[in-house]
């Protein structure tokens, strides 16, 4: 498939990079960390920021299933795997800065996917992986902040950096943060934005490919080499896309009370606005006053998903903590959400950590969503031909779902274990399950390692 050589280099650019500043970073840190053993007179003492290097060791398992694929139009199998690791390492540069480096690597198979190309291995099905090109990928990202926290810890300036590369696309992101601590730091308010700038590699369905620009239609070689079925003059209405770029602006705003010694509570407002390609290129719409066409059990693209070019979002949240006693502890969470292209949602969730010892603590979860459907929404073979824009993407859909989750933790704060020059501070294990009211469900695990280092 496209666009696969230039991933792999470019996980493999990323890789090198990472290792050139991990160790560069090393170097200023030990100097730094030499430095600070020299006695100075006029220092007045300070609590550093972070007292020494922490190295987290995350990874998780994915999987998913379903019958309502949008590479096939809103029918087929959804199954998917994805295993992710990633590294996380905070470096104190000195008493009031910090430097954070988050490197990690997802690598999943899709059934779903793989039916971008549905024809290179017998008969075609939507209910069947293929085991093309498109069947599984690798992405990569790594993201660079570095944090800065004045004398009296009541203001924290931040500033970050991200590359990430798949097969598909190549995105930069930039942001920024400022924090401010007041009352005695009970009130907290703080302002963030990002900026994405996202390329993709435009990747069509394979049957609609040869009547792109340039392309030879029906005497192209797929056609020659398999017969169609049903509507035998195959006509799609394809145009390629001409934009291939995709920049996303947020803007976020945070408001932190502490209402009462047991009590803490939070609200959030964030703004997006997204512009360029927004559609999926390669997720199939059949058209109902177009005949179909078929090659073996395939249906054949009437086009692909047409989206408008801009989409602009907004989120309302607020979140209430109560520390019940020193055993329980209840967080609750609520999220109203809307956006220009017709959707609405609501989310609404509680936990409820368990401390067991003063090491163990469980964490059994809820969380509950609900959505209005996109203006562009129609389902398998409901779309006019005449209608502007279309998707059959059931993320888009309208739909509830529900999410059941369980967890645990140990903590040592004396970082009692150790791995090599590293003490394990804390382990994080977590499930979830999630279901919603059509066939879409899935599972999760994640882990999570922290070390100090000594």
């Amino acid at each position: 498939m496209e666009g696969k050589p230039e991933a792999a280099v470019a996980v493999i650019k990323m890789t090198t990079i990472l290792k050139n500043i991990l160790f560069f970073i090393g170097v200023f840190a030990f100097a730094n960390a030499y430095s600070q053993t020299t006695p100075d007179s006029t220092k007045v003492y300070k609590k550093r920021v972070l007292e020494t290097t922490e190295v987290d060791f995350l990874t998780s398992y994915y999987t998913q299933d379903g019958d309502n694929a949008a590479v096939s139009g809103g029918v087929g199998t959804e199954e998917l795997t994805d295993v992710t690791g990633a590294f996380v390492v905070s470096i104190p540069l000195n008493d009031d800065d910090v430097l954070t480096i988050d490197a990690g690597v997802s690598a999943y198979t899709s059934a779903s996917s793989s039916n971008i190309d549905p024809f290179d291995d017998g008969p075609a099905d939507p209910f069947q992986a293929s085991s093309g090109a498109s069947s599984g990928d690798l992405w990569a990202n790594m993201t660079g902040s570095y944090s800065h926290s004045s004398d009296d810890r009541n203001d924290i300036w931040s500033a970050k950096l991200s590359v990430s590369s798949e097969y598909d696309y190549f995105s930069i992101g930039v942001g920024g943060s400022y924090t401010k601590l007041f009352n005695e730091k009970n009130t907290e308010f703080s302002i963030n934005g990002n900026v994405y700038l996202d390329t993709w590699n435009t990747i069509y369905p394979m049957e609609l490919r040869p009547f792109g620009e340039g392309g030879d239609g029906l005497n192209n070689r797929l056609f020659a080499q398999n017969t169609i079925t049903g509507n035998t003059n195959y006509n799609p209405l394809f145009i390629e896309f001409d934009e291939e770029g995709r920049n996303s602006y947020s803007l976020g705003l945070g408001f932190s009370q502490i209402l009462h010694k047991n009590l803490q509570g939070s609200l959030a407002i964030d703004f997006v606005q997204q512009e360029g390609l927004l559609s999926t290129p390669f997720q199939r719409v059949y058209f109902a006053d177009v005949a179909d066409s078929f090659i073996d059990n395939f249906q054949l693209a009437d086009a692909v998903e047409r989206l408008p070019d801009s989409r602009f979002k907004i989120a309302v949240g607020g979140r209430l903590n109560w520390y019940l006693n020193e055993f329980f502890t209840m967080r609750t969470f609520y999220r109203y959400y809307s956006d220009d292209w017709g959707i609405t949602s609501h989310t609404a969730s509680v936990e409820v950590p368990v401390k067991i010892t003063d090491k163990f603590t469980l964490y059994p979860s809820y969380r509950f969503y609900n959505q209005t459907a996109a203006d562009y929404f129609r389902p398998y073979e409901s779309v006019l031909s005449t209608d502007e824009y279309y998707t059959s993407d059931y993320d888009l859909s309208e739909y509830s779902a529900n999410q059941f989750g369980f967890g645990a933790s140990y903590t040592d704060i004396f970082t009692k274990t150790h791995i090599w020059k590293f003490g394990l501070k804390s382990v994080d294990l977590k499930f979830y399950k999630y279901d919603r009211d059509t066939t879409f469900s899935s599972k999760i695990i994640t882990a999570g390692f922290k070390f100090l280092m000594d």
